[in-house]
């Protein structure tokens, strides 16, 4: 069975809304006096798709507006939420959605309290998958095979959508069970296309007739949310006439604009500010901090030259501290960001310029922007050598867990799902044990799947484990003065013991 696709409608002429005298010449009808202007028509029950990650290159002054205008049980297609007080986070705050399609809650508190208390449905959606369902619709193709989610419960369906609101934790609504089919050996699942009522959209400059340029990771979903909609609204920083833009930089053409407005008093929020520390100011060597850097010190050991790496949220992230002098590696950053910097000098941040994590970073003079679902085409098409990621709970097998605890924690799979089922290497970085004490490696996963048999190397701070399809887990290398037997010890799994196990590398 299919999933549910949202569905477009034809929205009727423009009554009551006063357009703009333009100084500017461009097509007739597209500059709009105020974004109130422009979101006036939309009526609720309205689907809208919503550019944007995280607070970076949100439409800032169209939700503004749509809050104001008041539109009810709308359904809201968007990497995530923003924040409890901004972004999409508004329009939660008073009650107008009534459906998310997202891969991501994130630090949204008041999103994720109104999903597990049974008051918002929430179609959590891998990120590469959200990216491509929106860039689909807006080509007119109806469906697609992807290998996202293919063994876990986006491909079996039953996920809770929506909870009941009695505090049963019941499921009300639950998602759909995907077709699956084989190509090559390998099995996909099909995802049908998402196209919305309308689009909400933020981009840097445009010009009369629709033409509009990015900036930076800004661009992000914004080019696949715009294609998706059937009317795109789109705010811009700087209106300029039409011509003004080089044909060659037209990011996106104005063919898939049918209304503008000029954005004002923009916050432009930074969620994770994060800067460059002085040498002085470096984290002292407390338990925790030489736990990490064991593990991504090991990390590092996985870099070869010329690679273009992926790596997750968080310790993930540190291993690229430890890139050797001399090699080249690539980090592609899955918000629209190949060639990823270190974070910048104080005061230099941008809030244009993030990475996956929402913290600020820097260019290279190699790097390059792009939209959310070309990120994804470089990850599922295997342009990614590696992926460096973190878990929750790894399995004998290889099954990785890192996105959810059922009706306690809902963080989302973001780009996750995508990246474990691409067929590119995946290393898992985590600590042996949660903060009880108990084993993170395990016969079996307890916790809903990000992906089946896609963990090729798991590195913590007491050992390092091979997992291979037939042979199963192995143990290649053990922290120095740890021994076998404390590995068992705390670790809820089978593995062999590798004839040249060494100390681990670092």
């Amino acid at each position: 069975m299919l999933s549910r696709t949202l569905t477009f409608t034809r929205m009727g002429p423009r009554a009551g809304i006063s357009i703009a005298t333009r100084s500017l010449s461009g097509v007739q009808g597209k500059i709009y006096p105020s974004a109130s202007a422009a979101v006036a028509d939309i009526k609720d029950g309205a689907s809208l798709s919503v550019g944007g990650f995280g607070v970076c290159g949100i439409p800032e002054n169209l939700i503004s507006a749509l809050s104001k205008q008041g539109a009810k049980n709308l359904t809201c297609v968007s990497n995530n939420a923003g924040l409890d007080d901004a972004g999409l986070g508004l329009l939660l705050q008073t009650g107008q959605v009534k459906r998310m399609i997202s891969s991501y809650v994130g630090e949204n508190k008041h999103f994720e309290k109104l999903y597990l208390t049974g008051n918002l449905e929430v179609e959590l959606t891998p990120q590469g998958t959200l990216a491509e369902r929106l860039r689909a619709g807006g080509a007119g193709i109806p469906g697609f095979y992807t290998p996202t989610g293919y063994g876990t419960v986006i491909q079996e369906g039953g996920f809770p959508i929506k909870y009941k609101n009695d505090g049963s934790g019941e499921v009300e609504i639950g998602s759909k069970p995907r077709e699956v089919k084989q190509f090559n050996g390998k099995s996909y699942v099909l995802e049908e296309a998402i196209a919305t009522d309308y689009s909400l959209i933020k981009a840097w400059k445009g010009d009369a007739n629709g033409n509009l340029v990015f900036r930076a990771t800004a661009r992000n979903f914004n080019p696949d949310c715009a294609k998706a909609g059937k009317i795109c609204i789109a705010e811009v920083e700087e209106l300029v006439e039409a011509g003004t833009i080089d044909p060659d930089q037209v990011h996106m053409p104005g063919i898939f604009v049918q209304r503008l407005i000029v954005g004002k008093d923009y916050s432009k929020r930074i969620e994770k500010v994060t800067v460059a520390k002085p040498k002085e100011e470096k984290e002292g060597p407390s338990a925790a901090t030489a736990t990490r850097d064991r593990i991504v010190k090991r990390a590092a050991k996985e870099f070869r030259d010329g690679m273009y790496v992926n790596l997750g949220i968080g310790m993930p992230t540190l291993a690229s501290n430890y890139i050797p002098d001399g090699m080249n590696v690539v980090l592609q950053s899955e918000n629209g960001l190949l060639g990823m910097g270190p974070y910048p000098q104080p005061g230099k941040q941008d809030c244009d310029l993030i990475n996956a994590g929402k913290e600020t970073v820097t260019y290279l003079a190699s790097s390059s922007t792009f939209s959310s679902s070309d990120s994804f085409a470089m990850i599922r098409g295997q342009h990614v050598n590696l992926t460096i990621l973190g878990a929750m709970e790894v399995a004998q097998n290889g099954d990785l867990a890192n996105w959810i605890i059922p009706k306690k924690m809902v963080k989302g799979m973001g780009g996750a799902m995508d990246l474990v089922s691409s067929g590119n290497r995946v290393v898992v970085t985590m600590e042996h044990c949660d903060k009880k004490g108990n084993p993170k490696i395990l016969d079996a996963c307890t916790l809903p799947l990000t992906g089946r048999q896609c963990v090729d190397l798991l590195i913590t701070e007491l050992a390092v484990f091979e997992f291979d399809k037939l042979k199963g887990m192995t143990l290649i290398e053990h922290a120095e003065g740890v021994s076998v037997a404390d590995i068992k010890a705390k670790t809820k799994a089978n593995f062999t013991v590798s004839p040249n196990l060494r100390v681990m590398q670092g």
